[in-house]
């Protein structure tokens, strides 16, 4: 059957702020069920939407060169769309036939990025980030971790920054204590997860707890894949990173830790950032561009975000 109400959604580049706008796409989902999409995103980010219903195509536009836009152009050109809502602030929204438009305008400062997605619509209402998970993505993800009984704390220490890296040993030391005899998670299950770069920080996580108690994960999962495993963590743990976005839009309780990065603006939105004693600002007195090989999270102590994690589980 035709759509009657097809809608083109062009995500961003990045999986990082892709997830972050999710919510946008999953309230039309929701509040328009006569709707189909096609969906554009890069490489990285257009998997994540491949489990979206009503899901009509999924485009990849990982470069934007003139030629790049021009192939998309020649893809999404004939249909005369009900909305494009349009991610990348791009022009060709402009030149597509349609009867509604919506294109994300400049970033604004000390303005979390969620909401900025949701002025796009102009949602009194912010919709969290929110990534859909098919059944078959699901079974898939049961099959290789089956249910477990009992709480399950989940971990992915990886950045793609050493800037935004938070020592492994100082997540062991807030893992050990909650999932302790005495601990909130206690009887519970560790799942770690990342790429296959953060394979040395997973064992140094997973020595925390005794063998059987933990879960390696890292490279073996998609982030979608995740997303469907990371719905039943009773809480996640994680610095500055897609994971830690991956576990918002699951749902999951989020304690994240943050120094470079400013909370205000990419901090968990329905989760708690922890960060130490400097600001942003004095971050970037010392590296102004936020970009150089640095290990800024040194000075968070494991202390601090054991507190965090402990008031967030009696919540």
């Amino acid at each position: 059957m035709s759509a009657r109400f097809p809608i083109l959604y062009i995500a961003e580049t990045s999986p990082e702020d892709a997830v972050l706008s999710s919510g946008v796409l999953a309230y039309l989902v929701e509040a328009m069920p006569t709707a189909d999409f096609t969906i554009v995103g890069s490489r990285t980010s257009a998997p994540l939407f491949a489990d979206t219903p009503r899901l009509r195509r999924l485009i990849v536009l990982d470069k934007e060169t003139r030629l790049d836009w021009l192939g998309l152009w020649n893809q999404v050109r004939d249909t005369r769309w009900g909305l494009v809502v349009d991610m990348r602030g791009s022009t060709i929204s402009g030149k597509l036939k349609r009867q509604k438009r919506a294109v994300r305008g400049p970033g604004e400062a000390g303005v979390h990025a969620v909401e900025l997605a949701a002025r796009v619509l102009h949602l009194d209402d912010i919709p969290a980030p929110r990534l859909f998970v098919s059944e078959d993505t699901q079974a898939t993800v049961d099959a290789l971790i089956p249910p477990i009984t009992g709480p399950i704390i989940a971990v992915a220490p990886g950045t793609d920054w050493m800037g935004r890296h938070w020592p492994a040993e100082r997540y062991a030391k807030v893992a050990a204590p909650l999932m302790a005899d005495d601990g909130p998670l206690a009887g519970g299950r560790l799942l770690i997860l990342g790429d296959e770069k953060d394979r040395d920080d997973a064992h140094t996580i997973r020595l925390a707890v005794s063998r059987g108690r933990a879960t390696e994960l890292v490279g073996r999962l998609t982030p979608l894949q995740a997303v469907a495993l990371l719905g039943r963590a009773t809480l996640y743990l994680g610095p500055d990173s897609l994971w830690t976005h991956l576990a918002t839009a699951a749902g999951a309780p989020v304690v994240a830790a943050f120094g470079p990065s400013d909370e205000a603006e990419r901090g968990p939105w329905t989760g708690v950032a922890v960060r130490g004693p400097r600001s942003v600002e004095e971050y970037r007195k010392i590296d102004p561009r936020l970009n150089q090989a640095i290990q800024h999270m040194n000075d968070l102590p494991a202390e601090r975000v054991l507190k965090a994690a402990r008031k967030i589980l009696q919540t």
